[in-house]
């Protein structure tokens, strides 16, 4: 009996990873009866991960009132697992560039105080082990607004406590730690961080990603210094370079906060999702590993999932399902991918390429099985 495995990631916009694995399913399904189907969606720590992570754990969404970025009350949701005391938090749920207006942005007043809330609100559920994913901010506080939440207090040179938004690292001077809660030493924390951007300099927070958060020119440089005083602040005080570190710069250096107060492992989101779906184990035997996403092009092979099926490939043989692939053949040959079906080869146009992808996947999957698997 052939044994496939379903893993792809979500197609932004049109398919869960989920339904994906469904019409691939049927698809085979129609020509081979005799087949042994494991589906593992996958996800990389951004959009879709709570699907994936949902069909993996049965996790319910958790609401909560917390503050967004410029600390204005607001309902933020989680995704918990009671059973496995598992927490998956995605910061842009509160403090996410998604909920400013544009004349809004302004990295220098918003703060991570609203993603510390939601940590504490699974803490006090019994979490034991919390995901944190960390795209999408509209932040670059390096985390001071998040440990704000958990009990961390940050004074300037004359004892004024801080905020924690990002016009306060410039004149951070000590940190506090006396009334920090204390389960957080028992929680294990990892983070879906996929840059491996330093905290500061020309390459770090402020300078990559502040002016898409609504920085001018003087405002990064104001925010890079910032993140200098901070780390140098850090240096003193706990003996640790969080520059160091490979994305302490994710999301406005909030990859540094969770390293310093959380004491977090910044991992592949698409590692941390395979982790959890035990994909190694579950593809070891396994004839074909069928993947996809909505566009298959370069950027793949940087931290997405189907660089994270890859690695993880042996001797499987390798099919990818996709709406739409721009690699030459070279690349595509190079990779060892055996089999590889584009949705708009199908679909009209774009728009029909999105709204019936399911339709069309399923169709894929059939020709597919006919052509490649079926052993009459």
């Amino acid at each position: 009996m052939k044994k496939i495995v379903i893993a792809p990631d979500k197609f932004k916009g049109s398919l869960t990873g989920i339904e994906f694995c469904d019409a691939v399913e049927r698809g085979i399904k129609k020509h081979i009866e005799n087949v042994a189907i494991i589906k593992l969606p996958l996800a990389d720590g951004g959009d879709g991960t709570v699907d994936a992570l949902k069909f993996y754990t049965g996790g319910k969404l958790i609401s909560a009132e917390v503050h967004d970025p410029l600390l204005r009350p607001i309902q933020a949701n989680y995704l918990y697992a009671e059973k496995e005391k598992l927490a998956f938090i995605e910061m842009a749920e509160a403090s996410g560039i998604r909920l400013l207006k544009n004349e809004e942005l302004n990295p220098l007043e918003t703060s991570t105080f609203g993603t510390g809330e939601l940590i504490l609100d699974a803490l006090k559920r019994g979490a034991k082990h919390v995901l944190l994913g960390i795209g999408g901010s509209s932040t670059n506080d390096a985390g001071m607004g998040m440990a704000s939440a958990l009990g961390f207090r940050f004074f300037d040179a004359e004892n004024n406590l801080l905020e924690g938004r990002g016009k306060d690292l410039n004149r951070l001077a000590t940190i506090d730690t006396e009334l920090v809660n204390k389960e957080l030493r028992n929680i294990k924390f990892e983070v879906a961080c996929d840059v491996d951007n330093p905290l500061f300099g020309p390459n770090g927070a402020a300078h990559i990603y502040a002016p898409q958060k609504g920085a001018s020119k003087r405002v990064v440089e104001e925010l890079d210094a910032g993140l200098r005083n901070f780390n140098e602040k850090v240096e003193i005080q706990f003996g640790k370079n969080l520059q160091n570190i490979a994305g302490a710069g994710a999301a406005g250096g909030l990859g540094a906060g969770c390293v310093l107060f959380l004491n977090a492992e910044l991992k592949s989101g698409t590692e941390l999702i395979k982790s959890i779906a035990d994909f190694d184990e579950q593809v070891k035997d396994a004839d074909w590993i069928v993947t996809g996403e909505g566009k298959f092009d370069e950027q793949t092979f940087s931290g997405k999932v189907i660089k994270g099926v890859l690695d993880s490939r042996t001797k499987q043989q390798l099919a990818v399902f996709c709406g739409l692939s721009e690699l030459t053949k070279q690349q595509i040959a190079a990779f060892k991918i055996g089999y590889l079906a584009e949705m708009m080869e199908q679909a009209t146009g774009v728009e029909d390429s999105i709204k019936n992808a399911g339709k069309y996947l399923e169709k894929a999957a059939e020709e597919f099985a006919a052509g490649i698997l079926s052993t009459k």
